[in-house]
């Protein structure tokens, strides 16, 4: 699951160009979205949501789903992990 978490922050660096940013700069545990966390917005959840099909084969079906899953990178871990076949 380390590995998983590596390289989800990996990921999500260079997805978003986030150049400034090192993985352990992220806490697995923050939330993405809103002022807490990395502060990400709509379209970073498009290019997340592109990311988990590329990558992953894994497609979100509702909204509300991907509110869950891109919570924070701990939980994208966690759905990878109980998605991936």
């Amino acid at each position: 699951m380390e590995d998983l978490i590596l390289t989800l922050k990996k990921q999500i660096i260079e997805q978003l160009n986030l150049e400034d940013m090192e993985p352990s700069d992220i806490d697995v545990d923050a939330p993405l979205f809103g002022d807490e966390g990395l502060g990400l917005d709509s379209i970073d959840a498009l290019e997340l949501i592109v990311l988990l099909e590329k990558d992953y084969g894994l497609k979100l079906e509702t909204a509300d789903e991907g509110k869950k899953v891109f919570f924070s990178v701990k939980t994208i871990a966690d759905y990878i992990k109980a998605n991936k076949q």
